[in-house]
Formats: C-alpha cells, structure tokens, sequence
C-alpha cells in the first residue's frame, strides 16, 4: 500500500467517525433515539462513539504497521510525551467540572429508576479553566493528539483528530450558542476558544 493509500483509507475510516458521530448528535436523531431508548440513550451513544472511534484507531494501526519513515529525535520524543501528559492533566481538570454521571448516561438510569426529573441542560461552566478558554476539553484532546505524533500512524492521527475536532467546535459552539442564549454569547465574547491569550476573562 503507497503512502497515499494508507492516508485515504485512514482518512475515511475518520470520516466514518465524523458523519457517523455528526448524525448521532443531530437534534432529529437524538429526538428518535431518545423516544426508543429513554434513559439508555446517552451511554448507548457513549458506546458507539467509543467503539467506533477505537475501530478507527485500530483501523489506522493496521494501515500503517510496519512503516518507520517517520520517527523524532530523542530530545522531540521527550518534549512531545511531555506535551501529551500535559494534556491528559488538563482534561482531567476539565472533566471535574462536569457531571461526569450525566456525562456518561449512568445518572439518567439512575433517576429514571428512582422516579426523578432532571434539571435540564447542566449549567454553563464559566469557571476554572473554563474562565480562560471555552473549550479547555478540545485543548487537552488536541495535547494529547500533538504529543503522540512520534511516528507515522500518530503524525496521521494528529492531523485528522485536529481536523474532526475543529469541525467540531464550530457544531459545539452552535449548540450552546442555542442553548444557553444570551449567557453564552456574552461569554463567548469575553473568553477566548482555544487559547488563552486573554488570561483569566471571567
């Protein structure tokens, strides 16, 4: 398989991911599946995702065993591990201030079975990190990716993970621009997206 090969295959197998992840959190899928799977229906997406982005993962694995055109010196490898342990601090950070119950879909079964009614949606996150940058989970996801890019497979990984997770925010921003309304679009105005270049602007 030629280089170019194994970059299409892989491409596609992330733009399965995408289309796939895309039409799952569509307001007109999510209002069918939640119909047919009431409280199920958060940590069954969960599920997909999570098998579905492992396959292609694995997917891309397979394409490029074996090649090792591309590997960085030893001094990069150490600052680019570092990078990547950076980012899993600042996504554990992150995920602290959500309900990681609710976030998972273990809550709703929870409350379904025991008879109570959800507040609905969780409260905007101005605070913590989220007082320097909207969307500190997309920085900690884009670390890792970046810190492991020390071969091919990881290299290829990196610039397709960067390139569903831009797109991604733009859907993101939309549904909290939806959301939360004028809350949001007053905090969007004040914080910066990714970078926090502002420092702290809440």
């Amino acid at each position: 398989m030629t280089p170019l090969e194994m970059n299409l295959s892989y491409g596609l197998a992330w733009l399965s991911f995408g289309a796939g992840h895309s039409f799952l959190a569509s307001a007109r899928a999510k209002n069918l599946f939640e119909a047919l799977l009431n409280p199920y229906y958060r940590i069954t997406y969960n599920a997909i995702a999570s098998v579905h982005i492992i396959a292609v993962w694995l997917i891309g694995n397979r394409v490029f065993e074996g090649t090792d055109s591309f590997k960085p010196p030893v001094e990069a490898g150490i600052a680019l591990t570092s990078l990547s342990i950076l980012g899993l601090i600042l996504l554990a950070i992150a995920l602290k201030r959500y309900d990681l119950g609710r976030l998972s879909g273990l809550s709703q079964i929870r409350n379904h079975k025991l008879g109570i009614t959800e507040a609905n949606p969780e409260p905007l996150h101005v605070d913590g990190l989220h007082a320097y940058i909207r969307h500190p989970i997309y920085l900690g996801a884009y670390l890792i990716l970046w810190g492991n890019s020390q071969d091919l497979h990881g290299l290829t990984t990196a610039i397709w993970g960067t390139a569903y997770l831009y797109i991604g925010t733009i859907y993101e921003e939309r549904y909290l621009t939806m959301t939360y309304g004028d809350a949001y679009r007053t905090y969007r105005d004040r914080v910066p997206s990714i970078i926090p270049w502002r420092g702290k602007a809440v």
